[in-house]
């Protein structure tokens, strides 16, 4: 069996088996143990992919762009489950939620993870689009895991916000079949990427435009693009840690690669037209917009996990500005901050959770002192702040200087926006930061059991490429930025 059949069948098979385990030191283990074999198997697949370049399997395809963000995936995922082990059962014990409440968290943990893995390695579109769906379903049960008012209030909210947008992105998936049946002979291939991208400067221009606009507003609900951000900070707050730090540093990636895919077949089709950059203008757009937004936005909140969904909207702004903007320069900065802002904002929330059981509550003005309280969780939020905030020698700080660089120059007029974004960005987070980690320490704020193992391993990955990223990573977005560009790289 193929490593990408393992790939599959590991968290599926696992989310069936999570459902009916009863016992819930053995269902924490066996989440571990199966998203570790996840893990494994990606790394085989990334091994096959480097000696065969594009691997081709009936609905499936894995290049040098989607291998990347399956292995990403797969390793967030692990380190979760590290962490969410001895934290759900602490949620258990003190009776947030109960047993039953645990295998739909364990079961729905590894849905999520299969629907996300689905939805990178397949080529067909409408396969994309189902798991795509899949894991807005899974995440709405996780999302109201905890059953309380405002718990229940978000997850239809984010049932509803999302389930419009991708029924837009449904509508944009037909106009392109429609666009693929003057071409292609065979109705079967007509949802076929790879098939699709061969022929794509044969595609219609303007049925493909109008595609991109109901995919871009579609998938743009789940990258959390403003203004169809709403669902997101509910869904923050309110979900447990653990589906947050999946959910902001996984599901965003997912949305914003169906979408540059998406970008690849409209960029053939509009070569030859007028307006050849058209969807690039639009990502720009609809990215510059949440990048402001969400930067301000930063300032106004009193929720630490509120507060960091934000952050999550401001970075995915900035990548999909990069994508936009195109070029290899930009697209390089764009993976490459795909990659430290998914390791950097998994192990802020990792930290987050810590520091709301410390303080027992998620309001701002309540947690303080954690430095003092806790050593380890306060350093961890520090860092973890000063790396998303793009403090050099962070990994964060390398993807941006990328970013400001092409975009000076290709659009330099845009680069003092993209500063003062920064700026205004940087002063939401450290306003806030100050007095939880070095304020006062309020009464009965007594250290926690904390698995910060996961946080260390994250914010060391970060600093690492921050410092030199290793030559087999950089072959590795090279050849990634080539094949999204279609400029060969020195």
């Amino acid at each position: 069996m193929s490593a990408l059949s393992w790939i599959l069948i590991l968290p599926l098979a696992g989310a069936l088996l999570l459902a009916i385990i009863r016992n819930l030191q053995w269902a924490g283990w066996l989440n571990v143990l199966i998203s570790t074999a996840t893990f494994i198997a990606t790394l085989a697949l990334a091994f096959t992919v480097v000696e065969e370049g594009v691997l081709l399997s009936g609905l499936f395809r894995v290049d040098d762009f989607n291998v990347y963000l399956l292995v990403l995936t797969a390793f967030v995922g692990m380190t979760t489950t590290i962490f969410s082990r001895p934290y759900m059962q602490h949620v258990c014990d003190s009776g947030r939620i109960n047993h039953r409440g645990m295998r739909l968290y364990h079961s729905m943990f590894q849905t999520f993870m299969f629907t996300m893995l689905l939805a990178l390695s397949t080529d067909n579109l409408g396969v994309l689009w189902v798991s795509v769906e899949g894991a807005t379903l899974a995440t709405v049960l996780l999302v109201s895991l905890y059953r309380t008012p405002e718990a229940i209030e978000a997850a239809w909210k984010y049932f509803i916000l999302c389930g419009v947008g991708i029924s837009l992105a449904l509508f944009g998936t037909v106009l392109m079949y429609s666009a693929a049946q003057h071409v292609i002979a065979d109705p079967a291939a007509g949802l076929s990427w790879s098939t699709l991208y061969g022929v794509a400067s044969q595609l219609e221009p303007s049925i493909m435009s109008l595609a991109f606009v109901f995919l871009l507003v579609g998938y743009g609900t789940k990258i959390g693009l403003v203004p169809m951000h709403q669902w997101l900070p509910d869904a923050h707050s309110e979900g447990p840690t653990p589906m947050s730090a999946v959910l902001s540093g996984l599901l965003l990636n997912v949305a914003l690669y169906a979408v540059v895919r998406l970008k690849m077949l409209v960029d053939g089709s509009l070569a030859a037209t007028a307006s050849p950059h058209l969807a690039g203008n639009l990502l720009m757009g609809f990215g510059l917009l949440s990048f402001i937004v969400a930067g301000l936005f930063l300032h106004r909140q009193r929720d630490i996990k509120r507060m960091f969904s934000y952050s999550s909207i401001e970075h995915m702004g900035l990548m999909t500005f990069a994508f936009g903007l195109g070029g290899p320069l930009a697209t390089f900065g764009a993976l490459l901050h795909m990659l430290v802002h998914s390791l950097t904002k998994s192990a802020i929330f990792i930290t987050v959770g810590h520091a709301t059981h410390i303080a027992g509550t998620q309001s701002i003005d309540h947690i303080r002192g954690l430095i003092r309280t806790q050593p380890a969780v306060g350093w961890g939020l520090l860092l973890g702040v000063a790396a998303i905030a793009g403090f050099p020698p962070f990994g964060v700080f390398t993807s941006e200087f990328l970013l400001l660089t092409a975009t000076m120059q290709s659009q330099p007029w845009l680069t003092l926006v993209l500063l003062t974004g920064l700026a205004v960005a940087f002063a939401g987070l450290f306003r806030h930061l100050h007095p939880m980690v070095y304020g006062p320490v309020p009464e009965g704020q007594q250290p926690v059991s904390a698995n910060m193992l996961p946080v260390a391993v994250h914010l060391g990955l970060v600093l690492w490429l921050g410092l030199s990223i290793p030559d087999f990573l950089a072959r590795w977005l090279d050849r990634a930025t080539e094949l999204i560009t279609g400029v060969h790289l020195l």
